[in-house]
């Protein structure tokens, strides 16, 4: 939900004749403000009602990163399993065995984008993955209840990857001979929610590949080293015009051939 606060300035200008001359203008400031999903019939609990079935969840979410919301009503009770799943008395009534007295984010992105506002938008540009169209799911590649939320994320690249390669198996390897930036991770290359970019690709065109390979002037010496600018380089990119079309990793060419 986006607020506007209007607020409104006076200017007093004066000339060398006294004459003043009052102008106003108001503007309008656009903020997100964030409202916790609503159930009909429905009233808070607080977390520590959650925690009586939920406990492995509510233990792991102390340290969790959405814990930092620290979302609290006015008599101090704590809302913040209820600030994505809604207000939970009918279900905590209903011991949940009726379908839809509780709220499941990753069922419906939409609790999700009430915060995430950049990801919506991000989710609908013209290369994406499909969470808009419910094919996947936000908790598909997240964990909000433990950690950064980000499955495999920090310092650990490598089972960063392994969240990609639960859908992209024919990327995952091993290689004989491995592209170099996939230890770096998959977002290295791509944008992992949306870009204007075929395949979720940070960047269309041989850009993408200067960023690390700079340094290759003239990789083959019996070769014009103008030859990639102005031969293969206008026919298409690194891996579509005939020469690196391997950019995972190859099992044939060092030079990421198939």
């Amino acid at each position: 939900m986006v607020v506007r606060h209007p607020k409104c300035r006076i200017a007093l200008f004066g000339s060398g004749f006294g004459l003043l001359i009052l102008i106003t203008s108001c503007i309008s400031v656009n903020g997100p403000v964030m409202h916790p999903p609503s159930i009909p019939g429905a009233s808070y609990v607080g977390a520590d009602e959650c925690s009586m079935c939920h406990e492995a969840l509510t233990d792991d979410f102390h340290g969790a990163s959405h814990a930092r919301f620290n979302l609290r009503s006015e008599d101090e009770l704590d809302m913040s399993c209820e600030a994505c799943h809604g207000p939970g008395s009918l279900h905590v009534e209903n011991g949940g065995e009726i379908p839809n007295q509780i709220i499941n984010p990753g069922q419906n992105p939409a609790v999700c984008f009430q915060c995430h506002l950049d990801k919506r938008g991000e989710f609908h540009l013209p290369s994406s993955h499909p969470v808009v169209e419910g094919r996947i799911s936000c908790t598909d590649c997240h964990d909000p209840h433990k950690g950064p939320a980000i499955k495999g994320g920090g310092t650990a690249l490598m089972s960063e990857n392994q969240t990609c390669f639960e859908c992209h198996d024919a990327q995952r390897g091993p290689y004989v001979f491995e592209h170099e930036a996939m230890r770096d991770g998959c977002t290295i290359c791509h944008a992992v929610h949306g870009s204007v970019n075929a395949k979720l690709l940070k960047v269309r065109n041989a850009n993408l590949c200067l960023q690390c390979h700079m340094e290759v002037v003239n990789p083959m010496p019996n070769v014009d080293a103008g030859f990639h600018r102005r031969g293969r380089l206008s026919s298409g990119t690194c891996w579509s015009a005939g020469c690196h079309e391997a950019v995972h990793g190859s099992n044939s060419s060092a030079s990421l051939r198939y």
